[in-house]
């Protein structure tokens, strides 16, 4: 089972940050992405690397998965991945970040077949019981 937990920004330990998730939006919709090993769709983001800052890790991300060169990003929140197995307890920590793209170049030629404009969250996600809360989170952020 999978549960998804809220925190305030700088209340977990930076180093502890390992991926960031970037709710954004371009002409007044939400940018999804197709990985190119799935048909589903997903929330631009990533994994950080290492020597890397958590919002170095945003604005990569961000670039290698919709082509976005111009944008203004904001932290939202920590957040974690809780997940409760008969063998071992672990929480993964990321942060969300919300952003206001300006413009996008062409798609850089990494892990992302295509991007998609959605009004609303789309059906087909690649991580449906994590997705909706982000998503809903940064709708709270915005309002």
């Amino acid at each position: 089972m999978l549960k998804v937990n809220f925190y305030e920004l700088n209340s977990i330990e930076d180093n502890k940050l390992a991926f960031a998730v970037i709710m954004s939006k371009f002409k007044d919709k939400w940018i999804y992405v197709k990985h190119k090993e799935r048909c589903t769709w997903e929330i631009p983001g990533g994994h950080r690397e290492n020597n890397e800052s958590i919002i170095e890790t945003a604005s990569r991300e961000l670039f290698e998965e919709t082509g976005a060169n111009k944008f203004k990003l904001t932290p939202v929140c920590i957040y974690a991945v809780e997940r409760n197995e008969e063998v071992n307890y672990t929480e993964s920590f990321g942060q969300l970040f919300y952003a206001e793209i300006e413009c996008i170049n062409e798609l850089p030629e990494f892990e992302i077949e295509t991007i998609k404009l959605f009004n609303e969250v789309p059906n087909e996600l690649t991580y449906p019981l994590i997705q909706p809360y982000l998503h809903e989170k940064v709708l709270e952020f915005i309002s």
